[in-house]
């Protein structure tokens, strides 16, 4: 058994508070970005709905490495920046 949050997060069915769009990239708005494809949220939606306590990430850049979809494929995502300038707009940020 893991302390930490992200156990706890995944068991609940937490609801973001507000919402609003990326204005510059950074590397949370990347993992975002990567969240997104797949069809969640972000990583709270993803472990509630995967139920995992872990998402697999790149050692080094920490970027998201692998998403299961509802459908249960596989998105793969590559070590560096996939989310560029013109798409960093459309990203949502939720606020818990």
């Amino acid at each position: 058994k893991k302390p930490g949050v992200s156990g706890v997060m995944a068991k609940a069915d937490i609801k973001p508070k507000s919402i609003h769009h990326a204005k510059k990239w950074s590397d949370d708005v990347e993992n975002l970005y990567r969240f997104q494809q797949a069809g969640y949220r972000d990583e709270v939606e993803y472990k509630q709905v995967k139920q995992v306590d872990m998402v697999e990430c790149w050692p080094g850049t920490g970027f998201v490495k692998k998403l299961q979809r509802r459908d249960n494929t596989f998105y793969y995502y590559d070590k560096q920046r996939e989310c560029e300038d013109k798409e960093v707009h459309k990203v949502k940020v939720y606020v818990y």
